[in-house]
């Protein structure tokens, strides 16, 4: 997990620590303001908490490093953008950012800058009465809702990789919510206890002396500083936007000709790939993928400049080969062309103009289940067809809504047999919503088999395999007329599972993925290692005699595992 957290550049996981350190400030900044809706000693006294940490060297340098640091990488990675054509969210990410500063600076000044050097006592009660009741309290009110806002985006684009965090989020929302309301509670409470104070004239004269209340020339200097430091911003900022302007100006200097076959001539500027030119100039491509090199759909054919394209990467020469690409075959997501080229899109968009971008792919990691009737042929030879699709029928009524119930899908019937898929949020609920399943279907098929008894018919014995990887979800075949299916090396997966059970004699093989993605402990349980037919590596899995009787074996585990921790 830590891998996927801390994943990137030496410069993303400096932004991202340096993130976390200015957020975790915030957090107690806003908790400490927020205390003055309980009372203005609570408010003191966590605050006193709080510059034992912040005021100290160490904490000084962390602090002021990380503010340093996190500006200094945003305005960098702003001007080393070739395009300010964002999503939404990133742009408002970016403004937000940018709108930080200039009520920031004023904070800084009239608070650490001015206990430094005027001896203030800068405590939170100071603070509000100074901007109570004109416009600087709505000003820092505002910085407040924009740090935490920018703070959130931050937070969920960082978290979103982990298994765990979208099931979190109606929880964080609220508290997200929460803590900013607490604070401009707290803030409005103690700003009127104190507005109550210093309309007194008998009591503000004692609180002015206590907080070492600066002169006029004082205030005019801090004004100065602040001007000063706003000055540095829009300094910092016209210098960023000279650079990314001045870069903008060097490419379109060396700007290079793509030739579409069948299509337009563009110039685009150098360091884009093709598919990056091909979006900003409103080309239709098709890239199913996002542009990640996980699909083969925005390929193209080099006709000519093939000679100035850099060598395609492991990753690419992977997808080409899974495809068995001509050599002059190239994925324009990863070629980035430094001189004019000839290309032909092997797949058109414009074909799938009625198809939703979903229909044609979309990459989830779900639980799979394979399942197959046992000694089928051998079962319904010499019976009559109608007698045979009565069997099958009943069958899978018996089955199947053990499946539905639990939350899946039959992905297809395949005879004597079916694919069910189970769709849910997280790989998790995906996962216990598959073992559910799976349980089900063993109490169904034993109801099942008494009533075959009954009948004077042998029982129908079954084998499932269950497992958990990378699915693509589309829909295959004719627009319009286009079942939605799965398909992803997962399903061979689950189907060589299922294989393996007919020689075990038993009814299931649930894979370890699922468990781990089910959060069950698996240290206990006998797993077995099955190296599959066309499965790259080998898979654990365990061995479940009878469907039915999982729920009491995962029971009768967790028993043994608390027995042990205890």
């Amino acid at each position: 997990m830590g891998s996927v957290l801390w994943r990137g550049s030496w410069a993303a996981r400096i932004r991202i620590a340096s993130g976390l350190v200015l957020f975790t400030y915030a957090f107690f900044h806003f908790l400490n303001i927020g205390l003055g809706l309980i009372g203005p000693e609570w408010m003191e006294a966590m605050q006193d908490v709080r510059m034992l940490v912040t005021r100290s060297l160490p904490g000084t340098i962390l602090l002021y490093a990380a503010l340093i640091l996190h500006a200094g990488l945003a305005l960098t990675s702003l001007a080393r953008k070739r395009s300010l054509r964002m999503p939404f969210s990133e742009v408002l990410q970016i403004v937000l950012g940018l709108l930080i500063p200039l009520q920031l600076i004023a904070h800084l000044v009239q608070t650490r800058y001015a206990h430094t050097v005027f001896d203030v006592n800068d405590e939170m009660s100071y603070l509000i009465i100074l901007m109570w009741p004109g416009s600087a309290i709505w000003q820092q009110s505002a910085l407040l809702l924009i740090v935490w806002i920018h703070g959130c985006i931050g937070l969920h684009y960082w978290l979103r990789l982990t298994t765990w965090w979208r099931k979190s989020i109606p929880y964080l929302i609220g508290a997200a919510v929460l803590i900013p309301a607490f604070a401009f509670a707290g803030l409005l409470t103690e700003g009127r206890r104190m507005f109550a104070i210093f309309i007194d004239d008998d009591l503000r004269p004692d609180y002015m002396a206590d907080y070492n209340w600066p002169s006029r020339q004082s205030f005019a200097h801090l004004d100065t500083v602040k001007d000063q430091g706003l000055t540095l911003f829009w300094t910092a900022l016209a210098a960023t936007a000279a650079v990314y302007l001045g870069r903008k100006l060097l490419r379109r200097r060396n700007a290079i000709q793509v030739q579409y076959v069948d299509g337009p001539k563009i110039t685009s500027e150098k360091g884009l790939t093709l598919l990056e030119m091909s979006r900003s100039k409103g080309i239709p491509h098709t890239a199913l993928c996002g542009g990640k090199g996980r699909c083969t759909t925005c390929r193209v054919i080099i006709e000519e400049g093939a000679e100035l394209l850099h060598p395609p990467s492991e990753t690419e020469l992977r997808s080409l080969r899974a495809v068995n690409a001509p050599p002059n075959t190239r994925l324009a997501c990863q070629i980035r062309p430094t001189g004019s080229t000839t290309v032909f899109r092997v797949f058109r968009p414009e074909g799938g103009r009625s198809r939703a971008h979903a229909s044609q792919g979309q990459e989830r990691q779900l639980a799979i289940l394979f399942l197959d009737m046992r000694s089928f042929t051998a079962r319904t030879t010499g019976q009559l067809p109608y007698d045979v699709v009565f069997l099958l029928n009943r069958f899978f009524d018996a089955i199947v809504p053990s499946i539905t119930g639990a939350g899946g899908t039959v992905d297809k019937y395949l005879g004597d047999g079916l694919l069910a898929v189970f769709e849910a949020p997280t790989s998790e609920s995906s996962a216990k919503a598959a073992m559910n399943a799976a349980a089900g279907i063993g109490s169904a098929l034993q109801v099942f088999n008494q009533t075959l008894k009954a009948e004077g018919t042998a029982p129908v014995k079954i084998g499932m395999g269950l497992h958990l990887g990378d699915l693509v979800l589309g829909e295959i075949g004719v627009v319009g007329n286009a079942p939605r299916t799965i398909i992803g090396d997962s399903v061979n997966a689950a189907s060589r599972l299922e294989q393996q059970t007919k020689a075990l004699s038993i009814e299931l093989l649930i894979s370890k993925p699922v468990l781990d993605a089910a959060q069950v402990p698996t240290d206990g349980l006998e797993l077995q290692e099955f190296e599959l037919r066309g499965v790259s590596e080998p898979i654990s899995a365990l061995p479940v005699q009878r469907a039915a009787t999982l729920p009491a074996l995962l029971a009768q585990q967790s028993e043994q595992d608390r027995a042990q921790a205890s």
